[in-house]
């Protein structure tokens, strides 16, 4: 990655654990949240989101919708008024994506960080109510009260649009049942 990369340098968020590098030619070269690393803004381009990844590739192919479900469902049901912690986001994101990937006309799922299974063309299955709780993830994760927008600070917009495929997808696919 860094073959073409000129120059880091380091920058501490205020008011945060968060160290970033910002590279000469890459929106973001790394940053460490939390003990997470993340290496750009794609929705599985951090440590945790690709661990989440490589956990559904290996689960039994039966099992994989219950864990994209459960990603999903801790958000949702994280209380309101309590703080979202940024693990539970980014693996809600990853599921959120994985959802987005497996709908008519989503996005592709490329990323070398995406279960190998989804890379290869394989499927998941996508009941009905899936993609509404998908974006009903999305949304408390983008929400107050959620780690994730304030670690990435003036960032979050370049975050949000890279992420705007998968919410299109989702809102296709959910149609009036989202809301």
């Amino acid at each position: 990655m860094s073959a073409h990369l000129i120059e880091a340098v380091q920058a501490t968020l205020p008011g945060s654990c968060c160290t970033v590098g910002l590279m000469t030619g890459s929106t973001i070269g790394s940053a460490m949240i939390e003990g997470v690393g993340t290496w750009d803004v794609g929705p599985l381009d951090n440590d945790t989101a690709a661990d989440w990844c490589r956990e559904l590739h290996d689960a039994p192919a039966g099992e994989r919708v219950a864990m994209i479900r459960d990603a999903l469902t801790v958000v949702v049901g994280h209380d309101a008024g309590a703080y979202l912690d940024d693990d539970f986001a980014v693996e809600a994101i990853a599921a959120a994506a994985v959802v987005a990937a497996q709908l008519p006309g989503g996005p592709r799922l490329d990323s070398p960080y995406a279960p190998d299974f989804v890379r290869a063309g394989g499927t998941v299955d996508v009941p009905d109510g899936l993609p509404s709780l998908a974006l009903r993830a999305l949304d408390r994760i983008d929400g107050a009260n959620s780690a994730l927008p304030g670690l990435w600070e003036d960032g979050y917009a370049v975050v949000l649009e890279r992420r705007r495929p998968i919410r299109t997808a989702l809102e296709r696919a959910a149609g009036s049942s989202y809301g």
